[in-house]
């Protein structure tokens, strides 16, 4: 299984970014079968989770910071998890990364840079 993340950049405070991992080697069980989550670790602290949807995309959560600014998607047919950020602040600089799992397994992307400074 791999996810690779793509969408990472530098944006100035109150901009947008939106970030997509794609994902490919779902062979035993189907992307759709896996809930797909994005972390982020910021430099010097521990890596935190972000949001989350179900498998079918009924559902999401959102880390309390993230709530109104990150919206969280997937393609079950394009085997795809988005996140668009908006009103970006500096303490959301961090590498983003993409993750699936499906009961007792877990994958992770390598991460996406994001930086957001003026």
């Amino acid at each position: 299984v791999q996810l690779v993340e793509s969408g990472g950049g530098l944006v100035q405070p109150g901009g947008s970014l939106r970030l997509s991992c794609a994902t490919s080697g779902f062979t035993l069980f189907a992307f759709s079968s896996y809930a797909m989550s994005w972390y982020r670790q910021a430099p010097g602290k521990e890596r935190e989770w972000v949001a989350t949807i179900g498998r079918f995309g009924l559902s999401t959560d959102y880390a309390d910071s993230m709530k109104g600014r990150f919206t969280i998607s997937r393609d079950n047919a394009k085997n795809t998890v988005s996140l668009q950020m908006n009103n970006l602040k500096p303490e959301d600089t961090a590498v983003y990364y993409c993750h699936a799992r499906r009961m007792g397994n877990e994958y992770w992307g390598q991460g996406t840079q994001v930086t957001v400074s003026s």
